[in-house]
């Protein structure tokens, strides 16, 4: 029987997020709830799966993985597209990759994320919750900031930056815009303030990140603009860890002169012994971004129709449909 691996379901919310009985009338169905240590556990793991459905970017699937899986037949990612995978190395294998599509709450919903972390910094909202949970009230909390006519700063105003941008004007904040090829049209669109990167950190009460991981992005954020910030001004970052220089984030925050709220690590899951999990000034939530129930519904249930449809002989949502003539 064909067999089919369903990877880095961390939150255990695979198995209850659509009817899998049709594909497992068809095939063993394996769910991975952990994250492999490193590519060696990956490839000594999946190498007999025929079909491996992938969620996002967790598990990288670069060539070196790809050709250690000598059953691989099919490969499903989540998303248009998968950064960590190298399709070239599928397509000389002869394997189907097919995607996922449609209009899902999925960028709501980490601009939404955003805008919680933000506010759990401004008022301490963890710590409240830990004091009331351990018998305490008000003693020894940190007195929260009002948002409310304060400097917002966006880095990256595109879909998700946009939503973030709405929700600090309704706010009353006001809002500055930068990344490296925002213009004036576009942020006079918006309603935003463009802004230069050193005006955005230097100027900013918050600042929250919206940029996709790039080589031109990574580190993008370093030491020099985090030293520009105002005392006690939140860093917000819930798009990809490696775009902010983690040993400059670790100085800052371990020195307490900004609040990092994050959902998002260089490494992911991070690591027990992590110097960021005994940080002082941080708000973190494990990658849960785009995470929400309307996703985990559309992504699952897409994979699912690939992985059958791929059994069927007739491939959907082929993203390199030279391998067997479909059209995508």
């Amino acid at each position: 029987m064909t067999q089919v691996a369903v990877l880095d379901d961390w939150q255990g919310v695979a198995r209850n997020s659509t009817d899998w009985s049709p594909l497992m009338a068809r095939a063993e169905v394996i769910f991975f709830a952990e994250a492999f240590q490193n590519e060696d556990e990956a490839a000594q793991k999946l190498a007999g799966f025929e079909i491996v459905l992938s969620m996002r970017e967790r598990t990288p699937l670069p060539a070196s993985l790809i050709d250690r899986l000598p059953k691989l037949r099919m490969l499903g990612i989540t998303g248009a597209s998968n950064r960590s995978l190298d399709i070239a190395a599928c397509t000389a294998r002869g394997i189907v990759v097919s995607n996922t599509t449609g209009n899902s709450n999925r960028e709501a919903a980490t601009a939404e994320l955003a805008l919680g972390l933000l506010l759990a910094a401004a008022r301490a909202i963890p710590a409240a919750d830990a004091n009331i949970r351990a018998g305490r009230f008000q003693q020894g909390l940190p007195v929260g900031v009002s948002l409310a006519g304060k400097t917002m700063g966006i880095v990256g105003l595109g879909r998700l930056g946009s939503h973030m941008a709405h929700y600090a004007k309704t706010l009353a904040m006001n809002v500055l815009a930068w990344s490296p090829n925002l213009t004036a049209e576009k942020t006079s669109a918006a309603g935003v303030t463009l802004a230069t990167k050193a005006e955005l950190f230097s100027r900013s009460h918050a600042i929250s990140i919206h940029l996709v991981l790039s080589q031109r992005s990574r580190g993008l954020i370093g030491a020099a603009d985090l030293a520009c910030m105002k005392p006690g001004a939140i860093l917000v970052n819930t798009s990809r860890g490696p775009i902010v220089d983690e040993a400059a984030l670790l100085d800052a925050v371990y020195s307490r002169r900004i609040v990092a709220a994050l959902d998002v690590f260089d490494r992911e899951p991070l690591p027990p012994d992590h110097p960021l999990r005994n940080a002082p000034n941080t708000i973190m939530t494990p990658h849960l971004g785009y995470g929400v129930q309307e996703t985990w519904e559309e992504f699952y249930r897409q994979s699912m129709e690939n992985a059958l449809s791929f059994l069927d002989g007739a491939p959907l949502r082929v993203i390199n449909p030279e391998v067997c003539g479909a059209d995508g």
